[in-house]
């Protein structure tokens, strides 16, 4: 097979969670476990940081990730899902994953894949894995793909883990409260093995404390660092990067107190947070990172990792800003960002998935914006005009478009120069306008 042909073959061969949702989802990790034993236990050949979490999990990994390789280490990392390109899923040091190791990988395993019928997931981090352990990575920065206890990735032995937050997102898979969503996330936890909880949140504070004491693992709440953007007002109009500073920085032995993040939505402070006690916690085990590589790292994360649809500034005549956000804390956080920016009118380009209650998204979203619905062209995309139905009982307004594409471009043709075009609600429309 060509390269085409091969990512066919690895859609097609059992149902792909990001199109289909829950029927893709394996409650047990015995098919990697078997794949991976198959391929020589790839994932014990190198080292890893292990992160999970509701939101901010992907930010933080390329973030991570960003960091590592400007120290000088040769980093892989894996994350999910992709927007544009399969390849996005594996990288080492911000480049992809060649077409060529995919075809080779698929072809000398396709007898395992016939016996064992691992899902497009398992498949993959298969291919990750064994990828990260023939390049002969220092470091691997694994992105957990959805819940933790169960996820494919959690075969791996990491020196850390960590994870971002609890929030509302997979309840049909995860459990329909925030103490079972967590108790899912802790999973990732290992034996003496350190966790980094990136906010504390005094509902499932404890079972993380609790799950770190069965296991001896020491854990910290990286909330506990101080970070503050130095701007209140996010400028984006003229301004590409966000600015914080560091107003505690002796328990980290960090002496660089400004910072410059090139990925610009206030929600970053959090994840900020998250990586430089993931980075302190590196240097304890001997990592050498200087305060200069974070720094360098931080302000070049999309470049040195190729991360898109972080609040990101398509079009600035009119302004086009996208987000991936897509549950009710991102929305939330998205929002935050939205009334940050000076603008007349918003005109906000959404479509959502068919498997999530999104009574709690739709319940917080501005009436006062012009709304463009639309549907993802995905098998799990809402209807548009069901999703224009559902909104309409919230007091939002709006017309149903045919495409993502054309919902974009009417919104935007409609936009005077001093409006705002946003466009989110669901990762695969933010796929479909990068």
């Amino acid at each position: 097979m060509n390269y085409q042909q091969t990512v066919q073959y690895l859609y097609s061969q059992l149902p792909l969670f990001t199109r289909v949702g829950a029927s893709a989802y394996k409650a047990n990790l015995d098919n990697t476990i078997e794949l991976c034993k198959r391929l020589g236990d790839p994932q014990h050949k190198f080292k890893s940081v292990h992160i999970g979490g509701t939101n901010g999990k992907g930010s933080t990994s390329h973030m991570l990730a960003a960091v590592l390789q400007t120290a000088g280490y040769k980093t892989g990392l894996y994350t999910s899902p992709h927007l544009k390109d399969f390849r996005e899923r594996v990288r080492i040091n911000g480049q992809m994953i060649g077409e060529q190791e995919v075809v080779d990988f698929v072809d000398k395993h396709k007898v395992d894949f016939d016996e064992i019928s691992p899902s497009f997931f398992e498949m993959t981090v298969a291919l990750a894995f064994d990828f990260f352990a023939k390049e002969k990575v220092d470091i691997a920065i694994i992105e957990v793909g959805l819940g933790g206890r169960l996820d494919s990735t959690n075969i791996i032995t990491p020196l850390l883990s960590v994870i971002t937050n609890i929030g509302w997102d997979h309840m049909n898979i995860l459990g329909d409260s925030l103490q079972l969503i967590a108790a899912e996330k802790a999973g990732i936890i290992k034996p003496n093995i350190p966790v980094i909880i990136g906010e504390y949140q005094s509902e499932v504070a404890d079972i993380f404390i609790t799950k770190a004491k069965q296991e001896n693992s020491p854990i910290s709440f990286a909330s506990d660092l101080r970070l503050e953007i130095r701007d209140q007002r996010l400028e984006i109009r003229s301004n590409q990067f966000l600015d914080v500073t560091l107003t505690q920085n002796s328990d980290f032995g960090l002496q660089t107190s400004d910072l410059r993040l090139d990925l610009t939505g206030t929600y970053q402070v959090k994840n900020v947070k998250t990586v430089i006690s993931a980075v302190d916690e590196l240097r304890s085990q001997g990592f050498k990172i200087s305060d200069d590589d974070l720094k360098s790292a931080l302000s070049q994360v999309k470049t040195l990792t190729g991360l898109h649809g972080r609040w990101e500034t398509l079009s600035r005549h009119p302004l086009t800003i996208c987000d991936t956000g897509h549950n009710p804390e991102g929305i939330q956080e998205v929002l935050q960002n939205i009334a940050s920016v000076p603008y007349n009118k918003l005109h906000f380009v959404i479509g959502m998935v068919n498997d999530k209650d999104i009574s709690k998204i739709l319940a917080v979203l501005p009436q006062n914006a012009t709304y463009y619905f639309c549907k993802p062209d995905i098998p799990r995309g809402l209807e548009a005009e069901s999703l224009k139905l559902k909104a309409e009982s919230f007091g939002l307004n709006g017309e149903v478009y045919p495409s993502v594409k054309q919902a974009l471009s009417s919104a935007q043709q409609n936009a005077a120069e001093n409006d705002l075009v946003f466009v989110g609600g669901s990762t695969f429309v933010v796929a479909e306008v990068i």
